[in-house]
């Protein structure tokens, strides 16, 4: 393998804090590193110095003096013209404009695309050119599974070495050989994909651990020996009462983040009825309808999934779900405990000339009051965060404030449009953790894997057609099909047990007893609350199946566990 970057003790300082110290990495051809790290850690920072953008301000980077290096910035530039003339012509760019559904798009000026169409274009430029390393920032960001799948196989069939930055786990864990880890201005190397980096990141914690309890017991040893009266101090070594009080003025290294990320909040209770809609179609003012003839019924704590490619209408499915617009036609109800909550592509409605502070305290209230105070906290918004205006936040910050203000109306019914665009992975992974344990019912747009896995339990496909449909085996079955494996006649993956690791299938066991457990708990409170004997008998008939399958799913889980 040919090396074609080389850095050497790499170092760069911020404003206020070191970015990167020390790092040392060396990119050789057919390398695919990921890069992970909290928001606003240094990831794109690395990346621009690894593209040639940015000078570190110590150590050395040497690269092959032919070395031809794409970048795929998060938000990228295109030439002027239309998207045929920043391409050129040529059935392989074709056939990636097709896979990244932009075929249809050749003659449009690139100064009229979408951020979306924009980062698929990009996609696409990159991929037709040729470069010894190929560096990406968020690709998957605005991409389908069709698009994702296609940059799979760009990544793994390239030639030259791959540096990204994503929050797609699937991802990282499919085409990754090393994973880069940046953690407060240290960086950590680990050998595999993202599997291997949680082995490691748990292993290092388990050594903190094991070391701060080594120091307090050390610390106690010569605390005790430092007390033992003034007069048996005079006579102790002084270097040994110098390395005593350094010992006890030590202290373990500050989490990258004041505390944990606090989504906890008071859900209202939801009635049995929750969104009823009957033959629903809409379509925008002179133009075809996007959705046509959709009945979907939601009940109290059901967790559903929308995918779907570009442009089909999933946003606008939500949007219709969630009261942004009314049906052209049909009819569609909330439920009268709903209290619903969208959390959006993009900005949504957010002004971004206010502060954190101003939005969370609203046109009503104070800002900077007590409890603002502590909610803002709760999502890492404090000290001088809390009073930025919006639109000086990154990417990720205003995609948790966003979920600050959704959950700060204390919703039963969350429409969540694209999650995990621009949070990093242990935002996504609380918020999967939240969603897991959270009651109220939860619709999702996302073309996230791991998240629709660990969040959902029942998938709808919007078509290019306008219907939406239910897809037999959920997420596996969704993956599988687009990867081209056979199905089984209930549109399992085949043999899914002998390719599906035992972890994963331990959580989706876990996540079929949460979902059980849930409609027990609401199929009794629908008995209780009736009186109505036939009502109640087939309640009662539905109950005693939920039962059934909750044992089931409760023995296969333990049988996983031996």
């Amino acid at each position: 393998m040919a090396i074609l970057i080389d850095l050497q003790n790499v170092s760069l300082e911020g404003a206020e804090r070191t970015i990167l110290n020390g790092l040392s990495l060396t990119i050789s051809s057919g390398d695919r590193i990921g890069v992970v790290g909290i928001n606003g850690s240094g990831k794109s920072t690395l990346l621009k110095i690894v593209a040639g953008v940015l000078t570190p301000d110590g150590g050395q980077v040497r690269r092959s003096k032919t070395l031809h290096v794409g970048y795929l910035e998060q938000i990228p530039e295109l030439p002027e013209g239309t998207v045929r003339q920043a391409l050129g012509s040529g059935w392989e760019i074709d056939a990636a404009l097709d896979r990244l559904g932009m075929l249809d798009a050749v003659d449009v000026s690139t100064d009229h695309l979408s951020g979306g169409q924009r980062k698929r274009v990009a996609l696409a430029r990159l991929f037709s050119q040729p470069h010894d390393v190929v560096i990406l920032d968020e690709p998957t960001n605005h991409l389908d599974l069709n698009a994702i799948s296609w940059l799979e196989n760009q990544i793994t069939s390239f030639r030259g070495a791959v540096v990204l930055v994503s929050h797609d786990r699937f991802l990282l864990d499919q085409v990754t050989t090393r994973m880069i880890e940046i953690d407060r201005g240290l960086t950590y190397v680990h050998a595999g994909g993202y599997s291997k980096l949680l082995e490691a990141q748990a292993e290092r914690e388990a050594q903190a651990q094991s070391a701060e309890q080594v120091r307090q017991n050390l610390a106690r040893t010569e605390l005790a020996w430092l007390r033992r009266g003034v007069k048996a101090r005079s006579t102790k070594p002084q270097a040994r009462i110098d390395a005593a009080h350094r010992l006890l003025s030590t202290r373990p290294e500050a989490a990258a983040r004041d505390g944990s990320l606090d989504l906890s909040v008071d859900t209202p209770r939801l009635g049995n009825t929750v969104i009823k809609a009957h033959q629903v179609s809409f379509a925008y003012p002179g133009a075809a309808p996007v959705l046509k003839n959709v009945s979907l019924e939601l009940g109290p704590g059901d967790r559903v999934g929308i995918v779907g490619p570009n442009g089909a209408g999933k946003s606008t499915f939500v949007n219709l779900l969630a009261r942004q617009n009314e049906p052209s036609t049909g009819t569609l109800k909330h439920g009268p405990t709903v209290v619903a909550a969208y959390f959006e592509q993009g900005d949504g409605d957010i002004n971004l000339d206010l502060t954190v502070q101003e939005l969370v305290a609203g046109p009503q209230g104070i800002p900077g009051s007590l409890p603002d105070v502590a909610l803002m906290k709760k999502f890492w918004f404090s000290g001088a965060l809390a009073k930025t205006r919006a639109r000086e936040l990154s990417g990720g910050e205003r995609r948790r404030l966003q979920l600050l203000l959704a959950l700060a109306q204390r919703p039963n019914v969350l429409f969540l449009d694209e999650p995990t665009n621009d949070l990093d992975l242990e935002t996504i992974r609380l918020l999967e953790d939240f969603l897991s344990q959270w009651p109220g019912t939860l619709v999702v747009v996302s073309h996230d894997r791991t998240f629709l896995s660990r969040t959902t339990d029942r998938l709808l496909e919007v078509h290019s057609d306008g219907s939406i449909k239910d897809i037999p085996g959920g997420i596996d079955a969704w993956i599988a099909r687009a990867a081209g494996l056979a199905l089984t006649p209930d549109g399992k993956p085949d043999d899914v047990a002998s390719t599906v690791p035992k972890g994963r299938l331990l959580r989706d066991a876990e996540k079929d007893m949460s979902r059980l457990e849930r409609r027990r708990v609401t199929l009794g409170d629908k008995i209780a609350a009736s009186s109505d004997y036939l009502d109640q008998a087939r309640l009662g008939a539905e109950l005693e199946k939920v039962l059934k399958d909750l044992a089931a799913a409760e023995e296969y889980w333990l049988s996983l566990a031996d």
